[in-house]
């Protein structure tokens, strides 16, 4: 996927979750962050970014964070993106999920209390995917959460009870940077979703992950990456 009209910029400051301050071309403006996660280790003063410009009058702001630097690393920032990278990747083949090798790909499919990413169809059999965008990164391994999710976990139980239900499941990690070796949860920042993805795992969904090559206008999945739980 690519982004039009996008503009390098500096990073300043976040006075809240969903602005940030950034310098472009000499000018402070405010760009919405299209991320609700911490992104302490991203959003540092000084950080180069790269922002979407929108002509809307409509909008509040004119500007959305999509891309930052993370040392030699473009990580894409956008919380909304992964779905439609996941979809656009299995539609393609760059990406197989096990069993559905040429689905037909439904967005946004209501199951029990849930509305997962996506569901997956081929011959007979149906799947729900919960797509998670990463974007926490220590010494090669992807994390996630950032912080505490008791939506996260609330999806993991339901697509549990997707499998007791008779239907393919899988937690799909997609990873919004290079540079990465594998997926784990983040333990320490939310231990109850760790446990419940294990636990999980064991009676039948399927966690997967998928790393993206990132440009400060567009971001791509280009290959797998093993789950560490």
């Amino acid at each position: 996927m690519r982004y039009p009209d996008i503009h390098p910029a500096v990073f300043l400051e976040r006075p809240n979750r969903f602005i940030a301050r950034c310098e472009i071309n000499g000018e402070t403006v405010t760009a919405h962050v299209k991320n609700t996660g911490r992104c302490r280790e991203l959003l540092l003063p000084g950080t180069p970014v790269w922002l979407q410009h929108h002509d809307d009058p409509a909008r509040k702001t004119r500007w959305s964070l999509i891309t930052v630097r993370k040392g030699d690393l473009l990580v894409n920032l956008d919380s909304q993106a992964p779905n439609q990278l996941a979809a656009e990747a299995i539609a393609a083949g760059v990406l197989t999920l096990p069993g559905f090798d040429a689905p037909r790909i439904l967005r946004e499919q209501r199951f029990g209390d849930s509305r997962f990413d996506l569901k997956l169809e081929q011959d007979g059999r149906a799947a729900f995917v919960e797509v998670k965008g990463v974007t926490l990164e220590q010494e090669g391994i992807a994390l996630f959460p950032d912080a505490p999710t008791e939506r996260g976990v609330k999806h993991l139980l339901e697509l549990q009870k997707a499998v007791e239900a008779g239907y393919g499941a899988f937690l799909l990690f997609v990873v919004q940077m290079e540079g990465v070796r594998a997926v784990s949860p983040n333990d320490s920042t939310h231990p109850a979703f760790g446990d419940t993805l294990r636990a999980v795992s064991r009676a039948g969904v399927t966690p997967l992950a998928a790393v993206c090559e990132v440009w400060p206008d567009g971001a791509e999945i280009r290959r797998t990456a093993e789950v560490l739980l």
